[in-house]
């Protein structure tokens, strides 16, 4: 039996001016469920926004308040960031991936859709005639969303059938033999599908991206929060895979948002490798006056242009947790591990009521559980399943949103609590018993 009529499902695309709700945006699926939920008084399962789903980091929060005091917030910050935060960064990148990264190379941005807007800019006017993006898909879809803004041109390709160095390089050079591709976008791991890229695909990544001069945009933002190895050991291997022990053409986004649940005072780092930042670029000098380099243009020709700088507290608050993590005082691979537990709790119930994992394996490992999952259902779209489910109240994002050829929808884990685990059994239960063939 539905928790929610189709009339008034209805009526809630209707009040939000949502015209088509099986293609509907993370935004929009997120404004139908709060309305069914304020208008009814029922809990919806929400599995649409990867909004953080636990408490903030309190050395964070205590670093911030201390920082406020000082009174550093009568004066703007410096757009390259304060040199706390761009020490630490060098230090934590090190310390977690055992990669080189000078502090002058790690610039603050207002979380990572800042850092990727104007890293986009910057790949794409560097070289005349490279100017398109290629996405290594499933992925974030506000990623394209700003391509769009900027006007900018993209390709893009499923990885699912690709899997594996050998497949991943024959595609990659097909899709990279035209010359006109500046940047390649993935997350590691993905959103959202959760995938990895293992080493020997991200040694072929890093490679093709010497061989045509592409700039590599490795979102991190669910950093070291694949809990099938441990990563949480400062300094000490094993470290996290990255694209930057094989090319020197790479951009790592870092934020705060996730691994310290500091989503909410955006702050994240662009962290470029120092060959890249170093380079000059007469098509850059042209266009903004200035010497051409690449990081210097990033930063002050582009994202000041933006943002004007990151908020100066927010950014010592960031130092802090960084050195912190560093030291082994906070361990954040250990306080986000809540997810993991989440996600096996979720996949147990839906799986055992007749839904599958669609991204369900990396190359050599099955996928790992942690931030999002994917559930696709016998015989349903992925259009199909997001909008049936709504009648069950349970929101979430279909696959297709992401450049997914698979037929399914995302799940994200973080707003589940303790007392919707029943909730969500009885629901499933009944979606089996009214789907059952």
């Amino acid at each position: 039996m539905k928790v929610f009529s189709e009339e008034l499902v209805r009526e809630a695309c209707r009040v939000n001016s949502v015209a088509n709700l099986a293609g509907a945006t993370i935004g929009e699926v997120l404004l139908v469920a709060q309305y069914l939920e304020q208008k009814t008084g029922i809990p919806y399962i929400r599995m649409d926004q990867g909004s953080p789903g636990l408490p903030m980091n309190q050395y964070g929060i205590e670093a911030e308040i201390e920082a406020l005091k000082s009174g550093i917030g009568s004066q703007y910050p410096a757009a390259a960031g304060v040199p706390e935060l761009k020490k630490a960064a060098s230090r934590f990148v090190k310390a977690f991936i055992d990669v080189d990264i000078t502090p002058r190379s790690c610039v603050p941005t207002t979380g990572s859709v800042a850092a990727s807007f104007g890293s986009f800019i910057a790949c794409t006017q560097r070289i005349p005639g490279k100017d398109k993006v290629l996405f290594i898909d499933p992925g974030f879809p506000i990623q394209k969303s700003q391509l769009r803004v900027l006007g900018i041109q993209w390709k893009e390709f499923d990885i699912y059938p690709y899997r594996g160095a050998e497949k991943l390089r024959a595609k990659l050079e097909e899709e990279l033999a035209a010359g006109d591709i500046d940047a390649i976008v993935y997350s590691n791991p993905n959103n959202p599908a959760w995938i990895c890229l293992e080493e020997e695909e991200l040694k072929v990544v890093g490679q093709l991206a010497t061989k045509y001069d592409v700039v590599v945009m490795e979102d991190l933002a669910y950093f070291c929060m694949d809990y099938r190895r441990d990563l949480s050991h400062p300094f000490e291997a094993p470290f996290l895979p990255t694209v930057a022990r094989y090319t020197d053409n790479y951009i790592l986004m870092l934020s705060a948002s996730k691994i310290f649940s500091y989503a909410g005072q955006r702050i994240a780092l662009c962290c470029i490798s120092d060959r890249l930042y170093e380079k000059q670029y007469p098509a850059l000098a042209s266009r903004y006056k200035d010497a051409g380099v690449f990081g210097v243009s990033l930063t002050a020709s582009i994202l000041y242009m933006i943002t004007s700088g990151c908020t100066a507290t927010t950014q010592y608050a960031y130092a802090k947790m960084l050195d912190l993590s560093c030291d082994g005082v906070i361990n954040f691979v250990e306080d986000t591990r809540e997810y993991e537990t989440r996600t096996r709790r979720m996949k147990e119930i839906f799986t055992r009521h007749g839904f599958s994992v669609v991204y369900d394996r990396d190359v050599t490992d099955k996928v790992g559980d942690g931030f999002f999952f994917t559930l696709g259902y016998e015989g349903m779209s992925g259009e199909e399943l997001l909008v049936e489910l709504m009648y069950y109240g349970v929101s979430s994002i279909c696959l297709s949103t992401t450049g997914s050829l698979k037929a399914g929808v995302r799940a994200c884990v973080s707003r589940m609590r303790e007392e919707l685990y029943p909730v969500l059994e009885e629901r499933m239960s009944e979606f089996e018993k009214d789907h059952r063939k």
